[in-house]
């Protein structure tokens, strides 16, 4: 397998109108848990050994703000800043400490079609368990875009990923062991398509889209 400098997809950090509407839903319908709360956000865990997989911040209205990878090693990170900035993305913030109680070294840039991506190393994980019927870790995250060529070609020549598969609409590409880490769909506009999760099994699929419908959410 390619010694990949990004090892992960990690978390997401969505904007909501309605905190604790949002924070509700994801953790009585959706199966996290609330482990940290700093300033305005709120950061949620899956059941496997990331941190938290999601933030959740109070924004006027639904957005995707932050989409975050973790590096594969110190050495990676600085590596990875050196080749977004040359490649033309805004920093946001610099290389230096993350101010997330996941802690670990981190940047921020905004990449050339809008999204903002963070890459940490060194942040606090904890020790996962598989729990039927609740979400385990992140499995992808789906980017609308409508320049899918230039975008792919920076995921695999800037971030170092690999494409596993194309299909007329869809680019999928890899950072470690997994098929993809993110998937990038051809759109009239750039934004967010969707996060996915990874259930333990596909019983656990099924339970938990029942448990979505018997509260009423589509």
């Amino acid at each position: 397998m390619t010694n990949f400098p990004v090892s992960t997809l990690r978390s997401v950090e969505l904007g909501t109108p309605d905190l604790s509407a949002s924070v509700d839903f994801y953790t009585r319908v959706w199966g996290l848990d609330v482990v940290a709360e700093a300033e305005d956000k709120v950061f949620l865990a899956a059941t496997g050994d990331d941190f938290h997989v999601l933030e959740l911040k109070q924004r006027d209205r639904a957005e995707l703000r932050k989409i975050t990878f973790r590096a594969r090693s110190a050495e990676d990170l600085k590596s990875l800043f050196s080749k977004t900035v040359a490649a033309g993305c805004v920093v946001l913030r610099e290389l230096g400490a993350a101010d997330a109680p996941s802690g670990g070294e981190r940047f921020v840039i905004r990449e050339p079609q809008g999204s903002v991506l963070e890459f940490v190393h060194g942040d606090r994980q904890r020790q996962g368990a598989i729990v039927a019927n609740r979400p385990y870790r992140l499995a992808h995250v789906n980017i609308n875009s409508a320049q899918i060529e230039a975008l792919t070609a920076f995921y695999r020549d800037v971030l170092g990923f690999r494409l596993t598969d194309r299909s007329k609409l869809m680019a999928f590409l890899c950072c470690n062991a997994d098929h993809h880490a993110v998937v990038l769909a051809e759109a009239p506009a750039n934004g967010l398509n969707h996060v996915a999760f990874l259930m333990p099994d596909l019983e656990s699929v099924m339970r938990g889209s029942g448990q979505v419908v018997d509260q009423g959410f589509p």
